[in-house]
């Protein structure tokens, strides 16, 4: 393995009503964390506005925009200053009556280095996203950036589905991160919350596990005003290792930037001591595409 290492970041974040506020905060903190060293940086889904997702409202739709456009030019010119690769979550406006929830990778040069369409689109109550995305279509995808750094890029409720993390893993994914805008709803927090965090941290680990990859999810913190209650955003981002291991947890209700190493040759290690990919009965999974007379 010749890969070195690299240090990734996450950005914690709370977000205003202001898209300029929230641009100017994100180049702010994307300073501070290439300042700690980060060469990856991520930020959390939709950063540059509250999560609209609540209730069906056409005028939302004025907020997207063309990708590449304005914040990927702004952010390309961080990236370059800064000599750092960014993944950001954009809401793209792709053609008249279709958008979807969209991860750019921009690279130190300053270039878009490609998309990721979110591919699983959920629809339940105050997280109303299939009004607004269009499912991906651009299949599950890793990026090599200029520096040789293999980076893995899926968006929030990918991140329950072990084929997502599989098939992006294929790709030669190092690492996946996660950019997210999950929370409780503020009656159901005492009850239910720990239970919902812990899950959404359990199976995300497990993913890192089974496919021998780091993994980094990217949360909002904050209440945001909305439908009945509202959504309170529980943070919680976090990294970790190939086995699952934590190397770095933030906390529920603090803006903040998580750093962590990724370790090629760790990956190379624990992929040679437990060889899932080689173990792999693909001849027997034919039911997952819907085939029920294949096994």
């Amino acid at each position: 393995m010749n890969q070195a290492p690299y240090t990734i970041g996450l950005l914690q974040m709370k977000m205003s009503r202001n898209p300029q506020e929230n641009l100017n905060k994100a180049i702010a903190m994307l300073r501070e964390a290439a300042g700690k060293g980060v060469d990856v940086a991520c930020l959390p889904e939709l950063f540059m506005g509250p999560y609209f997702c609540q209730s069906e409202d056409p005028d939302v739709f004025d907020l997207a925009e063309p990708i590449p456009g304005a914040t990927t030019k702004a952010l390309g010119k961080v990236a370059k200053e800064l000599g750092i690769t960014i993944l950001a979550s954009l809401f793209e406006r792709r053609m008249p009556g279709m958008y979807h929830n969209t991860l750019a990778v921009i690279y130190p040069t300053g270039e878009l280095g490609g998309i990721y369409r979110k591919m699983h689109i959920p629809d339940d109550p105050l997280y109303y996203e299939k009004y607004y995305f269009t499912p991906g279509d651009l299949g599950f995808k890793s990026f090599t950036d200029p520096a040789g750094r293999k980076l893995g890029a899926l968006v929030c409720w990918d991140q329950w589905f072990p084929e997502a993390a599989r098939l992006t893993a294929m790709q030669g994914a190092e690492v996946i991160f996660y950019p997210t805008a999950i929370g409780w709803h503020p009656l159901e927090k005492a009850k239910y919350g720990a239970a919902q965090a812990d899950a959404w941290e359990t199976v995300q680990r497990g993913h890192a596990v089974a496919n021998g990859v780091y993994v980094a999810a990217c949360n909002r913190i904050g209440h945001e005003e909305g439908v009945g209650e509202g959504i309170e955003f529980f943070g919680g981002s976090f990294i970790c290792d190939p086995q699952g291991q934590i190397l770095a947890k933030a906390s529920r209700d603090k803006e903040e930037i998580i750093t962590a190493v990724v370790d090629p040759a760790h990956q190379e290690t624990v992929r040679r001591h437990w060889p899932f990919f080689r173990d792999r009965r693909i001849d027997h999974y034919g039911k997952l595409l819907g085939h029920p007379e294949r096994e």
